[in-house]
């Protein structure tokens, strides 16, 4: 069940009428509500995937009962490995077994030994690497007695499996989703204008400016060898649009959604393509998952306080298997790798947190020196997206190659112009409404009452008027 698609829109009308008419004077009955929407939500991929979840979900509550009531640090222990083993086994026998059988077979043959072994024939379950994530930062937070596990089944499980952020995030902490579900929500008015607001924006960024800008990435991606220089050139650009539209998109529509149910869910984006170095972009782009990997994973290897060799190492430790989360390609791991190169200056120079605030705040042109950054800094994210993109590390480096020749200068082929201005469009509403949360959140708020909805209803013409060809969200895959 996507976001865009009619489905969605039968869907959650009824979840909100229930919820808010039916059970809204029980908390009880709006989260058993909840983890039957989600579940539901999630069957409507494929049903026998659901099974996984809940045991994931039936997993990771037991074992963190069992760990807050040991008698022994050798108990608890026991408890906080097996539930890490088996959730990462289930990830990685579903999402990397093929990748390590075809590349032991690969690395076999290379040197004269043929290997044929056996392989999955199964799609990735959907969500998998996001509601693991959930479960394991819940695990380790118990582990490291943070937090005092959830005795509730029905709380954890909403906490596990709420529809808006199963499939693609944001990545959920315990300590920030739970209250809320254990706390009475009350109807906002304004809160939940401000969710519409900020789904109708996402529906833009997903509908008008990522399934636009997919079409011609897939058509330049697919046939690359028969396009100029400068097509392909092109076509990275808009991949990086439609990557952002996409993804950002879905977070638009997860948090609008959430909001709309009176749950506050983590901001996954900040404006990454006004970032003025690859530091600041990585602040500013899938932050739910940069964070969960400094929380988890840096400043557990020893962070940056080891000295200069053990903050490079961690640095490239974080950025391998960041690529690596995204998918079992050597594609995703080398895009993971030009990041950790891309970023290491200012790891080395001790510059990655000079740019902490948003770019020329409170002015509405930047700095010279600030638009440079910017642009450089986009050139560089840009160029890495050519890898995530390829289907193999083969296919991105052919097409680097065709995308450097003379016909660079020449004219791309098959650009549409309308194309074109919604991006710029994008580009300029999100840079003036840089220092909100979302890029329409307050833009219009001091307009009279009659421009604000004609603004609004320009953006509902220019999706049903603009609209690309439907295409799943990108990270519905990882």
């Amino acid at each position: 069940m996507l976001f865009n698609s009619l489905d969605f829109a039968l869907f959650f009308p009824v979840v909100f009428a229930l919820y808010w008419f039916v059970a809204k004077d029980h908390l009880k009955w709006q989260n058993l509500l909840l983890l039957v929407a989600s579940y539901f939500f999630y069957a409507c991929w494929d049903w026998r995937f659901l099974f996984l979840l809940m045991f994931s979900t039936v997993l990771d509550y037991y074992t963190g009962l069992q760990m807050y009531d040991a008698k022994s640090q050798r108990m608890k222990r026991f408890w906080f490995w097996l539930s890490v083993g088996i959730n990462l086994g289930f990830l990685g026998i579903f999402k990397y077994y093929n990748f390590f059988a075809e590349s032991l077979a690969a690395s076999l043959s290379a040197v004269g030994f043929h290997a044929d072994f056996w392989t999955l024939q199964v799609i990735l379950p959907v969500g998998i690497s996001f509601y693991t994530f959930h479960g394991l930062s819940y695990v380790i937070d118990i582990y490291k007695d943070r937090i005092k596990p959830e005795r509730n089944f029905v709380d954890y499980s909403v906490f596990v499996s709420f529809f808006p952020l199963l499939v693609a995030g944001p990545i959920e902490r315990a300590t920030h989703l739970l209250p809320q579900i254990q706390s009475k929500r009350v109807f906002d008015r304004n809160n939940a204008v401000d969710g519409l607001k900020q789904v109708l924006w996402g529906l833009f960024k997903k509908v008008v400016i990522a399934d636009n800008c997919a079409e011609y990435v897939n058509m330049v991606f697919a046939n690359s060898e028969n396009y100029s220089a400068s097509t392909h050139a092109v076509a990275a650009i808009f991949f990086a649009f439609q990557i952002y539209g996409d993804f950002s998109g879905y977070s638009d529509i997860a948090l609008g959604t959430a909001r709309l149910l009176g749950i506050d869910l983590l901001r996954n984006f900040s404006y990454p393509y006004f970032s003025r170095d690859i530091a600041e972009f990585w602040r500013r782009w899938h932050i739910s998952l940069s964070t969960w990997f400094r929380d988890y994973l840096y400043i557990p290897l020893g962070g940056s306080k080891g000295g200069d060799w053990m903050r490079i190492r961690n640095t490239f430790i974080i950025f391998l298997v960041s690529g690596f989360w995204h998918g079992a390609n050597w594609t995703f791991i080398v895009w993971g790798l030009l990041h950790a190169l891309f970023i290491m200056p200012s790891v080395i120079f001790k510059t990655n947190r000079n740019n902490l605030e948003i770019v020329a705040a409170g002015r509405i042109f930047p700095k010279f020196k600030d638009l440079t950054a910017i642009v450089v800094t986009f050139g560089l994210t840009v160029f890495a997206w050519i890898f995530f993109r390829a289907d193999s590390l083969a296919g991105a480096f052919q097409f680097i190659g065709e995308m450097f020749n003379a016909s660079m200068f020449s004219k791309p082929e098959g650009v549409r112009n309308t194309t074109v201005w919604m991006i710029v469009a994008l580009v300029v509403v999100e840079w003036l409404g840089r220092e909100q949360k979302y890029g329409i959140a307050k833009l219009v708020d001091r307009w009279p009452l009659v421009l604000r909805w004609l603004f609004y209803y320009t953006i509902v013409f220019l999706i049903f008027e603009f609209r690309g060809s439907s295409q799943q969200f990108i990270y519905f895959q990882f």
